[in-house]
């Protein structure tokens, strides 16, 4: 998840975008209907006034009709229509109010004047994108249909969403768009950091991620200079390193004196084993390609590095399974245990090692003393407890290095008078 972290917050933002904009227009929405509603409501009051003198002057019918269709009001005069309006029509708003009717009245004491207060409710009702007023007063009901007022359309503002939602998602879509060639310049990246050194990362363009894939394509141009310089010196040092050796081998032969012969002979093969561990090192420290990392059956591993390390089988026990299988490069991994068989039989009490599996990680035990120091210490280069001892300190540093090639790390436990070195 976290590889994507910035394409998942693009993709929230856009999501809370969309929410957010739908949840204002929705609420515009309401509130625009409802203000319209509101609006073309007041037109009750119209009504109910013709209404009312109408009753107050019992005027005919033909009169009220008249009075009414000057403001594009019909009475609804079918009884079907009307309970069909009263039935399946939507109340969009009704309101109650008292109504005030005066008239003058004579009695023995002269004229005076009489107010009545009745009680009304006007009801404004949708019903096949027609809009009508119904009236209810103590003295009778009337449907009125508005032939001019329309139900309220929502057109409008559906279109301005669409629009403005359309406008957001083409937005981005072209920031998912720039962000594209990032995606792509991670990829490259992690292909050169797996030792693909033709890798271009050179790309079109003037923006910043265009900058800095070009940076990225100088600054690998400059490594592989760099690297093609390292290897050829290293090429060099060592044949002009081997060349003199074996020339001095040769020449060792020569000496009168069998103890000066054999002191030459140790200094060579000792600077030999030298030069050869510097070109381990080297290549451990640079490997990244992995493609001649191949399967392999451990045993077959551990029997290659028992004859690298010239011993006697009986100096060493091999307790593994012989279905268990790795992915390693069979040369380093067989330095690996090479090295942790010459350190076992070197410094062990019995010069015995016992190579076994616990808990499915490979382990090297050796009766001895305990480390004077923590691994760390051991596994620096050029570190070495005892300096009498036939070693340059390269050993141990040799093995943690190749592991860590192979992602897995040396670790270190005493018990009972057993150290026990594992491959983890």
């Amino acid at each position: 998840m976290q590889r994507h972290a910035v394409l998942i917050t693009v993709l929230f933002a856009l999501i809370v975008t969309l929410v957010s904009v739908s949840m204002v227009f929705w609420e515009f929405y309401k509130l625009n209907k409802q203000q319209y509603i509101d609006n073309i409501f007041t037109k009750y009051s119209i009504i109910t006034q013709i209404y009312r003198i109408h009753q107050q002057t019992k005027s005919s019918h033909v009169m009220l009709e008249a009075n009414l269709a000057v403001y594009n009001l019909q009475i609804e005069e079918n009884r079907n229509s009307l309970e069909r309006v009263l039935h399946d029509g939507k109340i969009l708003k009704r309101e109650g109010f008292l109504s005030l009717n005066s008239s003058i009245m004579l009695d023995k004491k002269g004229l005076y004047t009489q107010n009545i207060v009745s009680d009304l409710r006007a009801s404004m009702i949708q019903f096949q994108k027609s809009i009508y007023f119904y009236v209810q007063t103590p003295t009778g009901t009337i449907l009125i249909k508005d032939e001019k007022l329309k139900p309220y359309k929502y057109w409008s503002i559906l279109y301005t969403y669409a629009t403005t939602i359309l406008i957001i998602i083409i937005s981005f879509i072209l920031i998912l768009q720039k962000l594209r060639p990032l995606i792509r310049l991670r990829k490259k990246i992690a292909l050169f950091g797996d030792g693909d050194m033709s890798i271009s990362f050179k790309t079109k363009g003037c923006d910043e991620i265009a900058l800095v894939s070009n940076e990225l394509e100088s600054a690998k141009e400059k490594i592989n200079t760099v690297l093609e310089s390292r290897t050829l010196f290293l090429r060099n040092l060592m044949h002009e390193l081997k060349t003199p050796i074996a020339k001095g081998t040769i020449a060792t032969q020569m000496l009168p004196s069998q103890k000066l012969k054999d002191r030459f002979v140790s200094i060579f093969g000792r600077l030999e084993t030298l030069v050869t561990e510097f070109a381990l090192i080297e290549e451990v420290t640079s490997v990244n390609d992995k493609t001649n990392f191949k399967e392999y059956r451990l045993v077959d591993i551990i029997d290659g590095a028992i004859d690298m390390a010239m011993v006697e089988r009986n100096s060493v026990s091999v307790n593994v399974d012989a279905s268990i299988k790795l992915t390693a490069s069979y040369r380093l991994y067989t330095t690996a245990i090479k090295n942790m068989i010459d350190n076992g039989i070197k410094y062990s009490s019995d010069s015995h090692v016992k190579i076994t599996i616990i808990n499915k990680e490979l382990c090297f035990e050796s009766k001895g003393e305990c480390l004077a120091h923590p691994l760390q210490f051991y596994i620096e280069p050029f570190t070495k407890e005892n300096p009498s001892k036939n070693s340059y300190g390269l050993g141990l540093y040799l093995v943690d290095s190749i592991l860590k090639a192979h992602n897995e790390v040396l670790a270190h436990e005493y018990d009972n008078g057993v150290n026990r070195f594992i491959f983890a």
